[in-house]
């Protein structure tokens, strides 16, 4: 592994973590790999790769979004999903009464 990575990790930063990223993103490691190495989930590290990834797009488009309108996105699209699974709940409790079922 990287200089960055030999170390004994007691925290990790920004920095560290975008080493390993980019470790796994040039095929010297595999998430699994890393996983067993550090101790961390691989859903964790999947997530820090993930961020970068979003983090690449963002800097590589012609006009980038500042923090704020990407978080702002963000937050819409989950409002957008929890509004749906709203309806559908509600979809579900009202064919339930509808068949006479008790709510469990």
């Amino acid at each position: 592994m990287s200089t960055v990575m030999e170390d004994e990790i007691k925290r990790w930063t920004a920095k560290r973590k975008s080493a390993l990223v980019m470790e796994i993103l040039q095929g010297k490691t595999t998430v699994a790999e890393a996983s067993r190495s550090y101790d961390l989930p691989p859903s964790e590290i999947e997530t820090w790769i993930d961020e970068a990834k979003r983090g690449m797009e963002n800097a590589l488009r012609a006009n980038p979004l500042d923090i704020r309108e990407q978080y702002e996105k963000q937050i819409k699209q989950l409002q957008e999903a929890y509004g749906e699974a709203m309806l559908e709940l509600r979809a579900r409790k009202k064919l339930q009464s509808l068949l006479g079922e008790d709510e469990k």
